[in-house]
């Protein structure tokens, strides 16, 4: 394990779901990445440049005053990188999914011991034989968006509504199209009350007394903005329409290169488990 930089939680971490982010965790790319399928046509990734990549978007979140931890990667899954995934994070602690590949099963585990080194307490955790990706999962507001028909079944669902309504947020499930694989591939919220979409990705009716920001169907997976602090987004750079439309609509956007991740269907948030907001 690297940690760069002292991170210190105090007692509460996800305050608020858009504010300013303090501290996050990255899960290193392994070679293994290029074994992964990347989506329609587009090419393999390439190991060498998805870590160039990844080590970017570690110091562009630290040239923002994020403490930043990264871990490596232990198992076979090329997906492992895909940190947002393991769990998710309220005020009060973390709550750890369960994975609907069973490749990656063992990342939760993996995760809940770094917590512990991290001093992140545990809310909870989906059991089994509940399903629910961390990825499918969006916060904003005080409401949870949990995606319908893709990483996860009922059990798993009915699961964290119950962990979520607690801590006082109401759950919303948002169908999604056929080839999402994560609402948060095609999904970011950038403000308290304002969700930026994919065109034609997700039930629009979802996302009712939000304001929302419609990208283009050629670059839904612009969506999938890493929020640094309320309007102020990260996002890859290759999506050129989608990041003037969010600039015109009063975003603040920094833009970096992970091409080797969006080969792949990973956008910032994904790669990013936010462990601190204010």
């Amino acid at each position: 394990m690297t940690v760069h930089g002292s991170v210190s939680f105090g007692p509460r971490l996800i305050v608020t779901p858009t504010g300013r982010l303090r501290a996050a965790l990255l899960v290193q790319p392994s070679r293994n990445i290029e074994k992964a399928s990347p989506v329609w046509g587009e090419p393999g990734a390439v190991y060498d440049r998805a870590l160039e990549q990844h080590e970017i978007l570690r110091k562009t979140l630290e040239y923002f005053g994020v403490e930043t931890t990264v871990v490596e990667s232990r198992g076979s899954d090329p997906f492992e990188i895909s940190a947002g995934d393991s769990s998710v994070l309220f005020e009060d602690g973390a709550v750890l999914m369960r994975l609907t590949a069973l490749s990656r099963r063992a990342e939760v585990d993996r995760m809940e011991t770094e917590f512990a080194r991290l001093d992140v307490p545990l809310a909870g955790h989906i059991a089994g034989p509940g399903l629910l990706d961390g990825n499918n999962v969006l916060l904003a507001g005080k409401i949870a968006f949990v995606g319908a028909n893709v990483g996860g079944n009922e059990l798993g669902r009915s699961g964290f509504e119950q962990v979520a309504r607690s801590r006082g947020y109401q759950v919303v499930e948002v169908k999604l199209a056929s080839d999402v694989t994560a609402l948060r591939a095609v999904a970011g919220a950038v403000a308290n009350d304002t969700i930026v979409v994919g065109a034609g990705k997700a039930d629009p009716q979802a996302f009712a007394g939000f304001r929302t920001i419609v990208v283009e169907l050629g670059e839904a997976q612009a969506a999938g903005v890493l929020t640094l602090g309320e309007r102020h987004v990260l996002a890859d750079i290759r999506y050129r329409t989608a990041l003037g439309a969010m600039r015109r609509a009063g975003v603040k956007v920094e833009a970096i290169d992970l091409y080797e991740f969006t080969k792949l269907g990973l956008t910032p948030s994904m790669l990013t488990l936010a462990l601190a907001r204010e």
